[in-house]
């Protein structure tokens, strides 16, 4: 006959696995989403970059209701600020002062606050339009290459390696030159800013188009798209509805990492030339312009470089912040 097991401890103690709160029902389920937020939410650096972003995309959204509501023009003169013997700002700091915060242009006098207001909403209004362009192309074309592949597959790779393989800056000057007097009925601003749009986001694909392509070869073999095979589901029906969904987080993590990317290109295409065309600000040729007056009004320079440099810095910090989050696999 065995002994009776004794236990131990007060008659109210809990089992181990028994949760606190269990039987009040606060424990609940989180959502993909809710636990990619509080990752996030702890990532300070990627929580400041993300607040800049948002201002940035609100300024230049209001910039032009902003110019409306303070009476602000981008191209007007203030030649009365302008030394006339040395064609440099009057006064220190490049002209600095309670009605021109950030200075003056030399030679026009035009406010370099209220240009780099007006190149704010050019910038990101070309960053983001190739940004989708590249990654409608690249999402579609990666996927049907993963999922499909054989012939397929090996199509569109060498498809990839070929828009790659483009020596890109000078393809996009010599297009942009060519297009400069007017095409597709379209001139001046609208043409330039679709111009830049095409180039930049028609041959930047290929790099998403890799990325989900990889992504694309490991979920195919996953249970829930056998299990839609196994249901009858077609093509069409599993790329879109269960392998897309899956491939949100790489998308979202590739796009905050390509448009500062972008930004940079369209103020390369403009320093160059061959992008945004005066007298329209942008932060491109707010610099090209500048490089003749660096030595002796350094403020032109540094203010537009400045603009640049934080909204770069910020969109790539908002997606180290992002990719650390939705990545499963981080120590964060």
């Amino acid at each position: 006959m065995t002994a009776p097991i004794e236990t131990t401890g007060s008659p109210e103690a809990q089992p181990e696995a028994v949760l606190v709160g269990a039987d009040k029902g606060q424990i609940e389920g989180r959502s993909l989403g809710q636990i990619a937020w509080t990752r996030f939410k702890k990532d300070k650096v990627a929580v400041a970059g993300g607040v800049v972003v948002i201002l940035l995309v609100l300024l230049a959204l209001l910039a032009r209701p902003i110019q409306a509501l303070f009476g602000l023009d981008p191209n007007a003169f203030n030649q009365d600020l302008i030394d006339p013997n040395t064609s440099l700002p009057s006064g220190d700091w490049g002209g600095m002062s309670a009605d021109h915060p950030l200075g003056v242009e030399p030679k026009f006098g035009r406010d370099i606050a209220t240009r780099i207001l007006e190149g704010s909403w050019v910038s990101l209004v070309v960053a983001f339009g190739a940004t989708i362009l590249s990654n409608t192309i690249g999402t579609v074309l990666g996927v049907i290459a993963g999922y499909y592949g054989g012939r397929t597959d090996a199509i569109i790779s060498r498809l990839m390696d070929t828009f790659l393989a483009f020596p890109l800056l000078l393809f996009a000057i010599a297009i942009s030159a060519t297009l400069q007097g007017g095409a597709f009925g379209l001139e001046g601003l609208p043409l330039h800013i679709s111009v830049l749009i095409f180039i930049i986001g028609f041959f930047n694909w290929p790099y998403l188009g890799r990325i989900v392509r990889g992504q694309t070869l490991a979920l195919r073999e996953r249970e829930f798209v056998d299990a839609s095979r196994g249901m009858g589901a077609k093509g069409p029906y599993i790329l879109f509805r269960e392998l897309l969904p899956n491939l949100v987080g790489p998308i979202i993590v590739y796009s905050t990492l390509l448009i500062p990317t972008n930004i940079l290109f369209e103020a390369s295409l403009s320093f160059l030339g061959v992008g945004i065309q005066p007298p329209q600000a942008s932060w491109g040729g707010m610099l090209s312009e500048a490089v003749n007056f660096y030595k002796v009004d350094p403020q032109f320079m540094i203010v537009p470089g400045l603009a640049i440099f934080v909204t770069v810095l910020a969109f790539n910090l908002l997606g180290d912040g992002l990719r650390d989050a939705l990545d499963p696999r981080s120590g964060r």
